[in-house]
This record gives C-alpha cells, structure tokens and sequence, in this order.
C-alpha cells in the first residue's frame, strides 16, 4: 500500500540491501522512493513515466541539489519490478529485475539515513531492508 513508509533501525550501512517489489500502475506518471534522514532526502529516486527518465537527488534543508537524470527507463507500465538498492562505501548501486540499472554517490552518511518511503503510481508487494 503507498504510501509507504518504514524506519530502518540503525540506520543503513555498507553493503545492507533494500528490496522492493511491485507492479507500475497501467497508467504511471512516477514513482518516487525515498531514503531520508532528519535534515532532508539522503536518495530520491523517481522513474518517470511521462518524460521517460529517471530522477536520482537529494533534499538537504529543503533545497534540492546534485540531481542526476538518466534517460534509460528500465521499468514498464502494468509489469512487475524487482528494485534492489545496495549501499556500497560510495555509492548506491540500484538494480532492476535483475540488471544493474544506476549508481548515485553518497552525499550523506550512511548511518544517519533511517527512513524509507515509497509513493506513486505502484502497487507493492514486498519490501524488504
């Protein structure tokens, strides 16, 4: 059910994993997932149906910044999805259904990020962190 939101519990780590599971509505604008911590959006990650990207960004104090737009869209309406998110040292290595689609530096610590949320045109089923 979106919207969804969760606390991570000590915060993320090197090499913890999120996973999501879920099916793109029929008629999909975006989806957005967030991974935030207490002063703003850590990772923002939205596909983007209409303009046929994907929006990778941070929130800091309201502001947003760093923002990364790939033009590959590795998502289809009314099909089912597997999106993994690995937090490396550096990075966040997002994987759909099974490929490796993204990678977004870190701009925050790790540690301080412990909330994630989910919202958009999706139906979930599973997740995991």
């Amino acid at each position: 059910m979106v919207p969804y939101k969760s606390i991570i519990h000590g915060g993320l780590q090197s090499g913890r994993v999120i996973i999501i599971q879920g099916v793109v509505s029929h008629s999909a604008k975006r989806i957005d997932l967030n991974l935030r911590h207490k002063t703003g959006i850590a990772f923002y990650y939205s596909p983007r149906f209409d303009k046929n990207e994907i929006v990778c960004k941070i929130n800091e104090n309201g502001k947003w910044c760093n923002e990364k737009c790939f033009k590959d869209m590795p998502f289809e309406l009314e099909k089912p999805f597997l999106v993994i998110i690995s937090c490396t040292q550096n990075h966040y290595e997002v994987f759909v259904s099974g490929k490796q689609a993204h990678t977004y530096k870190h701009h925050s610590k790790l540690e301080d990020i412990d909330v994630l949320e989910i919202s958009g045109d999706v139906q979930l089923s599973f997740v995991q962190h």
